[in-house]
């Protein structure tokens, strides 16, 4: 936090931490200092000048000293110039290269993480530490430490000259430094107040943005025809950032006109004084000038230098977040050792595996960080955040007054798979049934190895995940979703995410087996036609087929799909599942069933619940055992799927 009311702490090892990703750039800040030297050293040049053109050239009437004098006054501020645009340049080669070192370096770590992390992570907490705190950090080293530096560097100066020429001038400037100095500490915590509060509100503004102009929440406030309401708490929000823009303001102007004040003191003093010097002999004019010019030299940096250190420290705490990115271990790390995947026969193994989604092991998360960003907006229409839920459920299916679902019924548990064992012989289809929240969706997780099981493990032709690359794994694995992800790009970019270098022949065969290539094809710019956000231009069956087709331009030979068509139009869902049907064939497929068609085609039908296998067998071999699967195919296939129970039924005739 930054309004003074935690004090942060600057240790050692975060600084040698710091200083490590300077070290590529030892260079450029060595050119930096050399530079800050110099531009001091020039800004102390003019007064001099002054005071000779003054003292000697004026009086003297030496008009070869004054043409002199008069060519430095432009070369001087020429050269300064010059010198302030190289530390320019330096200073931004050095920021800009720390921000890419660790924004490259955060993103190639998040890339990494398992799938536990994001879903227990705030995206927009990840966005602050890609950009707010990568920035942050920036500003710690190429802002508020360069400013430290050259203040510091112009302020020794500044008295060394000004004690070189007149020492007794020098304490007379120097009486109203503690002036500077007590109103900035007792100030400073007011003005940070004030910025958070202001930073505060404009994250509630922004939040409220982001809520209800994104598609959903657009279509929200549509079909609630609350576009009125919106208006309103916008004008409210907005509002409050106006408020605290004027309160930051005026109190800023207030503060640093005070400070002007003192400062015009400061010189009124060194006038008078020096003035009544000049009249008794002891001083020259020269000198009064140039006195004046050094102390607008000293106080300017002196007012800088007040906070600086309390500045710098807190950017700091933006390396802090960074790094606790980067220090986070990978849940799903590969081995040093990993084999690839090659030859592939598809052959699927399941030993004694559980699975706890709230079992991080050494896996951390993110902390909770109050910034001044819109993540740190808890409730986005609300503007109590005091109000709590009057009951809330106890995790186990209930409710504060007790009341539950029967023990057999709910899926409510701890172990969302528990001792899960089954195997696939190569090239079998293999359905997932079971009641919702059996553990279905966590098997097709695991598979692919968006997560590490808890206990037991997974083979693929006899190589457990853990011991395999996981490009050669992704490689090997097709996945197809029950809710269809879609970049904000073409069509053609969609498709090829799967296979970069696909020829548009490929892509025009993936689709056409998918029954997607004459919907694309009849648009007016074809595979050119961008997906809109999430894929929001298309429908449901559209995007679940550029899904299908872009498993298919992959080729892998283990399929892993959500076969959930319940949504979608009959049209739609019997072009998908013509569709699925090719992707399957010759594949080892590993399908959670919503339909009867494919549950009869399985050769191995896994009956989950409550994270456990309870049955497995054909169609056949489970109806007969008359146990879950019977019940789940009397209340479920056997009632939404009738007509299509008589025709499998005739055709298996």
């Amino acid at each position: 936090m930054s309004d003074g009311s935690k004090p942060e702490k600057l240790t050692w090892p975060l600084l040698k931490r710091v200083f490590s990703y300077a070290r590529p750039y030892r260079r450029q800040i060595l050119g930096m200092l050399v530079t800050i030297l110099i531009s001091s050293g020039l800004g102390l040049v003019s007064p001099l000048i002054l005071r000779e053109l003054i003292d000697n050239a004026l009086p003297n009437e030496d008009v070869n000293l004054l043409t002199v004098l008069a060519a430095l006054l432009m070369i001087v501020p020429l050269l300064n110039a010059t010198v302030l645009v190289i530390q320019r340049w330096l200073n931004a080669s050095i920021g800009e290269g720390l921000i890419f070192d660790l924004r490259a370096g955060l993103f190639n770590h998040l890339q990494r993480m398992s799938l536990r992390f994001f879903t227990n992570t705030k995206t927009g907490e990840l966005m602050s530490r890609l950009n707010n705190d990568v920035v942050g950090a920036q500003r710690a080293v190429n802002t508020t430490l360069v400013s430290i530096v050259t203040n510091t560097t112009m302020v020794v100066a500044t008295l060394i000259v000004m004690l070189a020429l007149e020492w007794r001038l020098t304490l007379l400037g120097l009486m109203v430094v503690p002036l500077f100095i007590i109103p900035a500490r007792r100030m400073t915590p007011v003005l940070r107040k004030i910025t958070k509060e202001q930073m505060s509100e404009n994250a509630k503004m922004n939040a409220l943005m982001n809520e209800t102009l994104n598609i959903s929440g657009a279509m929200l406030v549509k079909l609630f025809g609350r576009a009125d309401d919106e208006d309103q708490r916008f004008r409210k929000r907005a509002a409050g950032v106006r408020d605290a823009g004027v309160k930051q303001a005026v109190s800023g102007s207030m503060f640093f006109a005070f400070l002007g004040l003192i400062g015009a003191a400061g010189t009124a003093i060194v006038y008078y004084i020096g003035g009544r010097l000049v009249l008794d002999g002891s001083f020259s004019i020269g000198t009064i000038v140039a006195f004046a010019a050094l102390l607008s030299q000293l106080y300017g940096p002196l007012q800088a230098l007040v906070n600086a250190p309390v500045d710098f420290v807190t950017s700091m705490i933006s390396f802090e977040r960074v790094f606790e990115v980067l220090d986070m271990p990978l849940e799903v790390a590969e081995k040093p050792d990993a084999v690839a995947l090659k030859d592939v026969q598809g052959a699927v193994t399941f030993e004694k595996v559980s699975f706890d989604y709230d079992d991080a092991g050494t896996v951390g998360f993110l902390s909770e960080v109050e910034r001044h960003g819109m993540e740190s907006v808890k409730k986005v229409l609300s503007d109590d955040d005091t109000s709590k839920p009057k009951s809330a459920a106890n995790g186990n299916g209930a409710t504060e007054n007790g009341n539950s679902e029967s023990a057999e019924k709910s899926q409510a548990r701890t172990w969302a798979l528990d001792g899960v064992s089954f195997e696939i012989q190569p090239g079998q289809l293999v359905a997932l049934v079971g009641p919702s929240g059996a553990g279905k969706t966590t098997i097709t997780y695991l598979l692919p190895r968006l997560y590490d099981p808890t206990e037991g493990r997974i083979l693929i032709d006899g190589h457990d995940l853990r011991d395999v690359t996981l490009k050669s794994l992704s490689e090997q694995i097709g996945m197809v979703t029950q809710e269809t992800y879609l970049f904000h790009d073409t069509l053609r970019m969609n498709l090829l995410y799967a296979k970069p270098d696909a020829t548009q022949a490929e892509i025009e065969a993936a689709c056409r087996a998918a029954n997607i290539h004459d919907f694309i094809a009849a648009l007016p710019e074809g595979y050119e036609t961008v997906a809109g956000e999430r894929g929001y231009r298309l429908s449901g069956g559209e995007k679940q087929r550029i899904a299908i087709a872009r498993v298919l331009l992959k080729n892998p030979r283990i399929l892993v799909l959500d076969e959930a068509t319940s949504h979608l139009d009959s049209q739609s869902e019997a072009l998908i599942q013509a569709a699925l049907e090719k992707v399957m064939q010759g594949r080892t497929s590993v399908v959670i069933a919503h339909r009867l068609s494919t549950i009869l085609k399985a050769d191995l039908i896994l009956v989950m619940n409550r994270g456990q296998v309870v049955e497995r067998g054909t169609h056949a071999e489970l109806l007969a055992k008359g146990g879950l699967y019977t019940e789940l195919y009397h209340t479920q296939f056997n009632r939404e799927y009738a007509p299509e129970i008589e025709t499998e039924a005739v055709s298996a005739d």
